[in-house]
């Protein structure tokens, strides 16, 4: 049999979610108990109007919810603080004195104290401590994301920036002012086409080779009309001639003069020699910067874009060339001096400057590229009869030719092809054709530098941010450490308050409250 002695060592647990309803089964509280925890409060509140310098009592009542322990410390630092006021009856005169004394008594009153306590004791572990735990984490995911964050926004500043410094590389330009450099740019067109004719005169044995190759087969073939045929004319003439003007390759005559059309940006009328020019007649100029008049008689001229339409003027040795310039038509230029020759409009550009004999150049350069690879194929393929029978006829000049130098011959083609056709050359041209194309493309490398600015002024307003939300985390977590605290003190002193009415009984509060 368990004897009394046995029975108070016997440990009472109870869970602090039940510890409200525990006490009020037990009848240690009344039900009613929040109508006289109000009163208490109200009487909380009017006495702390009037309270001494005391420093352990102004920390009490600083940031905390001030609870029926509180007001047990209360008392006691003011039987010390109110010594002076106690009559020969140990009563004390003083209002503080008496208004917390009145509070405590309240709270002792149906045990107000423990339906207050242990419900304070649920809501900490149940909401405010979970809730600052919340805040807290919120604060280090915003502080990550933010790391995040900054760390893409550093990389797409640093994409713009290098795809800034490759299309400027690319170009040839530094970047610095954007508009001005491209402008400058069409200054390097000349030398880079000078540069392009001397390297097509290495083109001379492929297109020598390529010619007696089509004329032996037309030959074989008995289309004796077609041996005449001359191919890649446009190459042949660069290898001979150079990069002249439109205007002698399309007459065989050197112009006297070249009015070149109006540059984006910049650019004057260059003449080769600097004749007197007078005009007939007083015409309407038609010719843009170069101010050439045109006479009642002629033709009436209309540049766009930098063209002139010129209808049907006999244009001599355009056969030659396989262009077909359309009919005869009479357009008056009168220049002082004998035998002036004007080159004006597209007949002022250079063939590489001009679009249509510039393209035809790059046909050409494909279809002798084209040619030699096809070549090469059938030369390093297996023994073909049929073929070798056909060139055992052919001249020495296409029997003797080797693989090694066929493939010598496709370099160089090769080679020029690529630089007429690469990405800076194409945009070069683009510059020189529209103006604005040259506010599109500063535009467009405008925009890659506005884009990392942008994304950089994002990154530091992702560090402001992490640094607020660091800065809430730092101010927010002495609080939690502090409610935790008051917390595990609030957890033993209701213990202790339930012991005394079990004879001192040990009281264990069970649950999350223990692994805060």
């Amino acid at each position: 049999m368990v004897s009394q002695q046995d029975i108070q060592k016997l440990p009472i647990d109870i869970h602090y979610n039940k510890l409200l309803d525990w006490l009020v089964d037990r009848r240690h509280c009344n039900r009613q108990w929040q109508a006289a925890a109000l009163v208490v409060r109200e009487k909380i509140n009017a006495a702390i109007q009037d309270m001494p310098e005391v420093q352990e009592i102004t920390q009490l009542l600083q940031g905390t919810y001030i609870n029926y322990f509180h007001c047990m410390r209360i008392v006691e630092l003011l039987k010390v603080s109110e010594a002076n006021t106690k009559d020969i009856f140990g009563r004390y005169s003083s209002q503080r004195m008496k208004d917390w004394q009145e509070v405590v008594k309240l709270y002792e009153k149906d045990n107000v104290n423990l339906a207050e306590g242990a419900q304070l004791l649920t809501r900490n572990v149940n909401y405010e401590i979970p809730a600052v735990k919340r805040q807290i984490a919120k604060y280090k995911q915003t502080q990550e994301e933010c790391v995040k964050k900054e760390a893409d926004f550093t990389s797409q500043a640093r994409i713009e920036r290098e795809g800034f410094k490759a299309s400027c590389k690319e170009l040839g330009i530094v970047g610095k002012n954007i508009r001005s450099e491209l402008l400058a740019l069409l200054k390097q067109l000349p030398g880079i086409h000078q540069k392009l004719a001397e390297e097509t005169k290495s083109l001379q044995p492929a297109i020598d080779f390529y010619s007696a190759f089509v004329h032996f087969l037309l030959s074989s073939s008995g289309d004796g009309s077609k041996t005449d045929v001359s191919m890649v004319p446009m190459l042949r003439y660069l290898t001979s001639h150079g990069n002249t003007t439109v205007y002698q390759w399309r007459t065989g005559e050197v112009p006297t003069v070249v009015v070149e059309p109006g540059l984006p940006g910049a650019g004057e009328p260059v003449a080769t020699e600097e004749p007197q020019i007078s005009w007939e007649d007083p015409g309407e100029a038609a010719g843009g910067d170069g101010e050439i008049s045109w006479g009642d008689e002629g033709g009436e001229g209309q540049e766009e874009g930098g063209e002139i339409d010129w209808g049907g003027m006999d244009t001599g040795g355009a056969e030659d060339a396989g262009i077909d310039w359309g009919a005869d038509a009479d357009l008056d230029i009168t220049v002082e001096g004998s035998d002036s020759r004007v080159a004006m409009g597209t007949d002022a550009l250079s063939l590489f400057d001009h679009k249509e004999t510039r393209d035809q150049v790059i046909n050409e350069l494909r279809e002798l590229s084209g040619f030699l690879a096809q070549r090469l194929v059938e030369m390093e393929g297996e023994n073909n009869v049929v073929a070798e029978t056909i060139f055992q006829s052919a001249p020495q000049e296409l029997q003797m030719r080797s693989v090694e130098e066929i493939t010598d011959m496709v370099a160089p083609v090769d080679t020029i092809l690529a630089q007429l056709t690469n990405n800076r050359m194409r945009q070069l041209y683009m510059l020189k054709a529209s103006p604005k194309y040259v506010d599109r493309l500063t535009a467009n490398l405008q925009q890659k530098l506005d884009q990392a600015d942008k994304m950089l002024a994002r990154k530091r307003i992702m560090i402001e941010k992490r640094q607020e939300a660091l800065q809430d985390q730092r101010q927010t977590e002495p609080k939690l450490q502090v409610i935790i605290k008051k917390t595990k003190e609030l957890k033993k002193q209701m213990e202790g308050e339930i012991s005394k009415r079990y004879s001192d009984r040990p009281v264990n509060i069970m649950g999350e409250i223990n692994l805060l």
